[in-house]
């Protein structure tokens, strides 16, 4: 189908094939099973299909969406082989995934003119927040940007040094303070180094906690209203980075992140390491914000943007 041309380079493609390994060969053993000795696709082989996907960390929600739609091709087709299950699957979650992604472009794109561009990122610790902050500093730099780092997650001295770290590995420049500063005069003076330096892109990494959702809204409400008073209308995004290795716990952290502030983009990372690769479909379904990035490694090439096509192809290959 042209549906599933390849897009990518073809390393890129064969490090995606190898992150959503484990969640492939999972999904597929269970369907596997669930298809012995079936010639066509009936009530059973549906059932079975629901317990696989919901497994999968496809989420409930989305599953139904899912079965739903087989069940009218089957009713539609009268009588759909096993053998062809595999296909429709593919045809249903990309159709699903296309409904949901408004915007065709791959990743981030950097407007002409708008300068700085600021991207807010948020989210808890541990899902490779400020790693994705340092990929992304690469991808933009070797894209000819100029890029500054602000570490406004203030509340871990851990992720200040990290994020120093990952400025020195990509040669951009870092705005911090002392661990326990107030985190919007953090981002106030990461947009203000900005605009003094004529920056492209702004990367504001924020505190990871999740303490309760009137704290978070009010700390994000300031951080973003603070930056506002150097630059208008910033953020121009807010991504929110969830591990994908979390599952349900990462649908969870996205209710709470888009209940606290306005979330633009997604980026789902640790997809290498997990069997929960269906997470990808149902957050993006569930939420109706487009994922633009996955991670499937820990090479600094492996935050690849997101293009749905190329992951369900890799995903059913």
């Amino acid at each position: 189908m042209a549906l599933f041309k390849n897009l990518f380079s073809k390393e890129k493609k064969e490090t995606l094939d190898k992150g959503l390994e484990k969640s492939k060969s999972s999904f597929f053993g269970k369907l596997s099973k669930a298809v012995a000795g079936k010639s066509k696709v009936d009530d059973d082989v549906l059932d079975e299909l629901e317990e696989i996907l919901v497994a999968s960390d496809v989420g409930v929600t989305t599953t139904i969406k899912i079965i739903k739609r087989i069940e009218e091709r089957v009713a539609k087709d009268k009588y759909l082989g096993t053998d062809e299950l595999n296909l429709i699957l593919r045809e249903e979650i990309a159709g699903l995934l296309s409904e949901t992604e408004t915007d065709s472009k791959l990743g981030f794109h950097i407007p002409e003119g708008k300068k700085p561009y600021v991207i807010m990122v948020v989210g808890v610790n541990g899902v490779g927040k400020t790693t994705t902050i340092g990929k992304l500093a690469h991808q933009f730099k070797s894209q000819g940007k100029n890029v500054v780092l602000g570490a406004a997650d203030t509340f871990r001295a851990a992720a200040i040094d990290q994020l120093q770290v990952w400025a020195d590995r990509t040669g951009v420049p870092i705005v911090k303070q002392q661990m326990g500063s107030d985190p919007a005069s953090v981002a106030f003076e990461t947009v203000q180094e900005a605009v003094k330096q004529n920056a492209d892109v702004v990367l504001v990494d924020t505190a990871g906690r999740l303490h309760n959702k009137v704290n978070l809204m009010n700390e994000l409400s300031k951080v973003k209203r603070v930056m506002q008073k150097v630059a208008d209308n910033v953020p121009d995004e807010v991504l929110l980075v969830l591990d994908g290795s979390t599952g349900q716990n990462a649908f969870e952290q996205a209710k709470q992140f888009t209940a606290a502030t306005e979330v633009t983009s997604l980026a789902i990372t640790k997809l290498d390491g997990t069997a929960k690769g269906g997470v990808v479909i149902g957050i993006s379904d569930q939420f109706q914000i487009p994922v633009k990035y996955i991670g499937v490694g820990e090479g600094i090439e492996d935050l690849q943007a997101f293009d749905k096509f190329e992951f369900v192809d890799s995903f059913f290959k």
